[in-house]
């Protein structure tokens, strides 16, 4: 009896021996490595680093079309974004600098809508149809985004804010230019020669901007016009 029992014992230290293995063994399995601590370490950083870049830029969006970017400081900036101006230097050098990355971010959505128009253009589809459908995309993003277009002025009649640097403002023209580079690149396909496609790139875009302009001041009401029909129309002449 006591052998059984000394037997019945083992057996059940064996079984709970077993199972202590067992789990320390799926827990040292689970449990994360030196690399995987720092690459998730990393990866919080970087993430909590570009929510608090977003917070100050949303600030500034704000301010600048609240006060105008000669109106506008770093300290009411960090005021809105709930930061000291200290703290924005981390991530911005200069006034300048944070206006640069608005209208960076800006430019980039409306490439991203105009390229998305012409990729959505069937292959055999006429130059003329995927002229409008560039050039609407550009004239839409726009009007859709009317606080785009404000920031963008400065960028557009050439005025600038003082210290944004020449790079900076090559750099932006440059996206500018891209997205209207389909523009150009479908009027040469209707047949203009690539002189005349730059005067008629032109001549979209300054009709896109005044035809705005007008409807964002609501001084387009004057004329009883609307906006859309505006420009559709001027596209339909260009297209006869």
């Amino acid at each position: 009896m006591l052998f059984e029992e000394l037997n019945s014992v083992h057996s059940d230290y064996q079984r709970i021996m077993r199972r202590m293995t067992s789990s320390s063994e799926k827990e040292t399995a689970a449990a994360p490595t030196a690399a995987e601590l720092a690459r998730n370490r990393a990866l919080r950083e970087t993430a909590l680093s570009e929510a608090r870049r977003n917070l100050i830029l949303d600030a500034a969006r704000s301010a600048f079309l609240e006060l105008g970017l000669d109106g506008a400081s770093l300290r009411e900036i960090a005021k809105r974004a709930g930061y000291t101006p200290g703290a924005i230097y981390t991530y911005f050098a200069n006034l300048e600098d944070i206006y640069g990355a608005l209208l960076d971010e800006s430019l980039q959505r409306l490439q991203k809508a105009v390229n998305s128009a012409e990729h959505a253009m069937a292959a055999d589809s006429p130059p003329a149809a995927r002229l409008r459908a560039v050039a609407y995309a550009f004239y839409a993003y726009y009007r859709d985004h009317p606080k785009d277009l404000d920031l963008g002025f400065y960028l557009f009649n050439g005025a600038r804010p003082r210290g944004l640097t020449s790079e900076h403002n090559r750099r932006l023209n440059s996206q500018l230019m891209a997205a209207l580079e389909p523009i150009r690149r479908t009027l040469e396909e209707t047949g203009l020669a690539p002189d005349q496609a730059v005067l008629e790139t032109t001549g979209i875009f300054a009709h896109i901007v005044g035809t705005l302009m007008l409807a964002n001041t609501g001084r387009i009401r004057l004329f009883k016009q609307d906006p859309d029909t505006l420009f559709n129309r001027y596209l339909d002449t260009l297209l006869k």
